[in-house]
Parts: C-alpha cells; structure tokens; sequence
C-alpha cells in the first residue's frame, strides 16, 4: 500500500484550485471530490501492485485523477477487467458506509447530500465508454477480443473520439458556459490524440514485451495464415492479445511451411530484418 502512495502526483495546478476553492467558500466540496478522486485511483493502483503490475504513476488533477501503468497488453484480459473495475468499485462501498454513517447521525444532511452526488457523478462519468476513462478502457478491452491488438487500439481511439465529439455538442447545447466541462473535454481530446500519436510505440512495446516472455500468460493457440510475400511487420502487425501464434505459410496457394511466433519476433528484433518477407525465414531457423 504504501509503496502505490508513494506513486501519488499532485498536479501543480491542483494548488491553485485549492486556493480558489477556500476563497469562493468550497473547500469543503473540494475535499470531498478529492478524497473520492484518491480512493478511486488508489483502487486501480492497488489492484495493479496487488498483480504485480508496474504503477507508473497517480496523478491528481484540478478536474480528475489518472492511474498510469507501464504495461502494454501482455497481461491476462481478467487481470486487466480487475485493475479496470477496482476504481468503480470503490464508489460502491463508499456509498454504503457514507450512509451507514448518515444513518447513525455521524454525517450532516448536507455533506452526506454532497458525498452522495459526487459519488454517482464520478461514478457515472468514469463509466463512459471514452479513453482514458474507465469505460473506455472496458471497451478497449473488448475490442482486443475481436481485433489485433494494433487495430484493437486504433478503433478503441476512434469510437472514443466518436463519443466525445457527440458530448462535446451535448455540452455546448446544454452546459455552453460550464467552464469545468470544457477543461475535462479539453483533456480528454488531448489524451486521445496523445494514445493517438503513440499508437505504434505502444504496439512495439507489446511485440518487445512478448518478444522478451515478459509476465505472459498465453495458453490459446490462434493459427494465422499469411503469405509468404508478406513482409514481417505487417505479419506482426496481425498478433492478437492473449494468443499463441502458429504462424502457417502460404504460397501458390498452398502451405509452403510454418513458424513460430518467436521466429518472426527474433528475426525482427534480434536480426533486424524489418523488410524481410515470410518465406524468408522458413529456411532460417
């Protein structure tokens, strides 16, 4: 616990927020958004140490938090739904107690009233299915089921961006001068053009960490056809999370020989052979 405490960064102008908070009479509010914002974090980070997952990072900003891990996609998806989950999870206890301690007269009306509405509020809000928000990161998730881990990524980005420009109008309908709106929608475009830009780093990293055997834990074998004038990378490009590769040449059509994923891997990473084709490394290893 302590060790993902030591993780905890507070951004610097979270301090000018506090200071404007005491002066306008909404410090109160703010320490309770605050300590809703540190338990739900401290949810996904402790569920992260707890898998022996790499905490990067806790960040706490003027409109939010944000658990960063330095992991790419070779973990279990059920280790990735239980580091997910563990931030909403929290709120749900939260409440309980909140009125539990309500009903036994240890809470005014009106704190228990804000505790409460801030509670579903952060709740809800993290459950949209945009990134980096919760709920995005469960339909990240999905997608990797269906999709390679690349174009998993890439359609993850998209629909978020999708679903954020349909907020964004709903808020400048609705909400046109609500100025703490515009600061998370503006961070939240930044975020996304940000996973956007390193879409590709990220997939490298996953190819070096399964390259590596880096607490992987693939048993389902996905069989991949491809043929033999496909060049490596656009082979790897076609690796799914949370699978095995059997990798089967085709030529003229028909199966000219077979490779391991590894093979492929090392030849890319070890060898250096970028540009290489399939039928390449059939003779190789």
């Amino acid at each position: 616990m302590w060790q993902v405490l030591k993780k905890i960064h507070f951004h610097p102008l979270l301090w000018l927020v506090v200071g404007i908070s005491i002066l306008t009479g909404y410090f109160i509010d703010l320490v309770i958004v605050l300590s809703i914002l540190v338990v739900h974090e401290l949810g996904h980070g402790v569920m992260a140490h707890v898998l022996s997952w790499r905490v990067k990072r806790i960040s706490l900003l003027p409109f939010g938090g944000v658990a960063e891990m330095d992991e790419y996609g070779n973990r279990s998806m059920k280790e990735e739904l239980f580091v997910v989950l563990a931030g909403p999870f929290q709120h749900i206890w939260m409440m309980f107690f909140g009125w539990i301690f309500f009903v036994m007269g240890w809470i005014p009306p009106y704190y228990y009233e804000a505790f409460m509405m801030y509670n579903v509020m952060i709740l809800v809000f993290n459950l949209l299915p945009i990134w980096p928000l919760d709920g995005g990161r469960l339909v990240n998730i999905t997608l990797h089921s269906f999709f390679p881990y690349i174009e998993a990524n890439k359609w993850s980005i998209l629909t978020s961006l999708g679903l954020l420009i349909c907020l964004n109008l709903s808020v400048m309908f609705m909400f046109p001068f609500h100025f703490h709106l515009w600061v998370v929608l503006s961070f939240l475009y930044v975020s996304l053009w940000r996973e956007w830009k390193q879409r590709k780093y990220a997939h490298m990293k996953f190819l070096l960490e399964r390259y590596y055997g880096k607490k992987t834990k693939v048993t389902k074998l996905k069989p991949m056809k491809v043929q033999s004038e496909e060049l490596v990378l656009t082979v790897l490009e076609r690796f799914y999370k949370g699978y095995k590769h059997p990798v089967i040449v085709i030529e003229d059509g028909r199966e000219a020989g077979k490779l391991d994923e590894n093979e492929l891997l090392f030849a890319f990473f070890a060898d250096k052979r970028t540009m290489a084709k399939a039928k390449d490394l059939l003779y190789l290893y």
